[in-house]
């Protein structure tokens, strides 16, 4: 059985009174949400922006984050654990469904529309680099394989992320708020 990944370690930096930088955290992320029907599924936030420019001085307002969307101008930086997804349909499309009612809700989700239960599509443009593991990226038309140290740029298309490997994928994404 695959062996799910530690926790996801945030590390935090900040300028003191006298303006020298130094870590002002140094801790596994504590916005954490899982999905009982999903299980080993885990989607770490570790941090959001709610303006471009950023004000590089903001305090850590990932908690005000739900969803998959990054606030309005804004941008969320997050990791996920992907866990070997099973192998019958009907219990992947299940699994699917009470991810996206549970997590995402905010997303355009589109279970029959396309070649995998998990279809959506957001309004962002994401950076999502591969940690750990291996990972298929479906499009509507045609799939690509993607491994540890691959980055797949996604411009707010129709997509699905499917592990149909024996082992765990972990992928950094950084959404940033986008317009159509």
């Amino acid at each position: 059985m695959a062996q799910q990944p530690p926790p996801v370690r945030r590390v935090v930096t900040g300028n003191d009174a006298a303006g020298r930088a130094h870590i002002i955290e140094d801790a596994p992320t504590r916005a954490v949400r899982t999905v009982a029907a999903r299980p080993g599924y885990r989607v770490s936030n570790l941090w959001a922006t709610f303006d471009t420019p950023a004000p590089i001085d903001d305090p850590d307002r990932i908690g005000e984050v739900s969803g998959v969307l990054p606030p309005r101008r804004g941008t969320v930086v997050r990791i996920i654990d992907y866990p070997p997804e099973p192998r019958d349909p009907a219990e992947r499309e299940r699994m699917q469904r009470a991810a996206f009612a549970a997590l995402f809700p905010d997303a355009t989700h589109h279970p029959t529309g396309g070649p995998h239960p998990g279809m959506h599509e957001t309004d962002t443009v994401d950076y999502a680099i591969v940690i750990a593991g291996e990972i298929y990226a479906v499009m509507d038309e045609g799939e690509t394989l993607l491994k540890a140290g691959d980055v797949l740029i996604q411009r707010g298309t129709n997509h699905a992320w499917s592990n149909r490997s024996d082992d765990y994928c972990r992928i950094a994404f950084v959404l940033i708020d986008g317009r159509r």
